[in-house]
């Protein structure tokens, strides 16, 4: 039997407009750090973003418009000729799906920026599959539909197939236990988690409104980043009166950086250094390609205004206080790399990549503090990030708040 491979004809034509964008920004970075070192502006003068001038400009000129017009090229040709190859295969490979995952949740926002048939589509699915939301389509994938619904939401850089770990499912685990019916939200991590936010409040009304049978209740589990979009789309819910808030009975945040990670406040420190410097500020621009989505987790920015109107890469960067939904019952999961509580009165570190404090919603300042109630939190320790999808005594905290 001829084994097939993974990779799809879009996918060659999203890597070829990915290599053309890189080869274009690359090109204008060391253009910028050329200009910089021929002005001999001193090791701490003010740089410059202007392109060079005179032949040193034509040459580099010329490179992004060769680029671009072979880019053009190949993208055309490949447009023909996707049609003409092998349909894409009704299973996707999951390696392919974690390294889509990956990638999205590292320059998604520029792939959804320039239409790369890289980027990933927001939508619900079961079993690594999409879930067309219209009756019909429901009715013939899902054979028996429940009136309890419950949502699960995935990471940054992650999918929905990474749900399954280590054989266990949080949600086909709650499903048996308590007669839900999980569907697993699949998005593109590396756009504005308030463009998440939106875009998942509208898919969560369309579901409503299609179930097959009344829905009597939804609940929501969100890990990591997917807990901020959960958070988003009830305040954009509530904004636009959408009626799928009313059926949310229960909002559970695994691990969810409530108030920022740390890595990512560190990645902007970088920044910060290497724009001191004339000669190596055109490399901060390097570390300016993360996501959207990456610098969202630096404060825990969860709406428009967090990022519409200011440098989404500033150090004072703000962000507006939304509280929890009203009427919905918050549960908040954190993690402890320690293995035991250790000394009182100090909080413990945190699962390695979202301290404790953050992840239970805790705030010195009493404006950004979420006010879950103790007996809705719940701390492990001796677990990482990732631990938090199929440790046993997490299942066991779900399965007592939600059944």
């Amino acid at each position: 039997m001829t084994r097939r491979s993974p990779v799809r004809p879009a996918d060659i034509r999203g890597v070829s407009r990915l290599a053309i964008d890189a080869t274009i920004g690359l090109t204008r970075l060391v253009e910028t750090m050329h200009h910089n070192i021929l002005r001999t502006p001193g090791p701490l003068g003010k740089h410059t973003q202007e392109p060079t001038k005179g032949i040193t400009g034509l040459v580099y000129r010329s490179i992004q418009g060769v680029t671009r017009l072979v880019g053009g090229g190949i993208d055309a040709l490949l447009a023909q000729l996707t049609p003409l190859l092998d349909a894409e295969p009704a299973t996707s490979s999951g390696t392919r799906e974690g390294l889509l995952a990956a990638l999205n949740g590292v320059i998604g926002d520029h792939l959804a920026a320039s239409g790369n048939p890289l980027a990933i589509p927001m939508q619900l699915r079961r079993n690594g599959q999409p879930l067309a939301l219209t009756r019909q389509d429901i009715a013939a994938s899902i054979p028996q539909p429940g009136g309890r619904i419950l949502l699960l939401l995935h990471g940054l850089c992650m999918n929905d197939l990474k749900w399954q770990r280590n054989g266990h499912d949080h949600g086909a685990a709650l499903a048996t236990a308590a007669g839900f019916t999980p569907l697993y939200l699949h998005y593109n991590s590396g756009r504005h988690v308030s463009t998440n936010g939106r875009a998942f409040a509208d898919i969560m009304e369309m579901l409503v409104q299609t179930w097959p049978v009344p829905v009597e209740e939804l609940v929501i589990v969100g890990h990591s980043m997917g807990g901020l979009v959960a958070h988003s789309a009830c305040h954009y819910a509530r904004l636009g009166g959408q009626a799928w808030l009313q059926r949310l009975r229960q909002l559970v945040f695994l691990g969810t950086p409530h108030h920022g990670a740390p890595l990512e406040r560190g990645g902007n420190w970088v920044n910060v250094i290497l724009e001191l410097s004339p000669y190596t500020a055109a490399l901060a621009r390097l570390g300016k390609i993360r996501s959207a989505g990456i610098t969202d987790l630096r404060h825990g920015c969860i709406l428009d205004e967090d990022w519409q109107h200011g440098d989404r890469f500033a150090r004072n960067r703000k962000r507006t206080p939304v509280p929890l939904p009203a009427g919905v019952q918050c549960f908040a999961i954190a993690a402890s790399i320690a293995k035991t509580p250790g000394e009182s009165g100090r909080p413990p570190p945190g699962d390695g990549l979202v301290p404790v404090q953050s992840a239970l919603g805790r705030h010195a300042d009493p404006r950004l503090c979420l006010d879950i109630p103790a007996s809705r939190q719940w701390l492990g320790y001796g677990l990482h990030h990732l631990d938090l999808l199929d440790d046993a005594g997490v299942y066991a905290q779900l399965r007592q708040w939600l059944c």
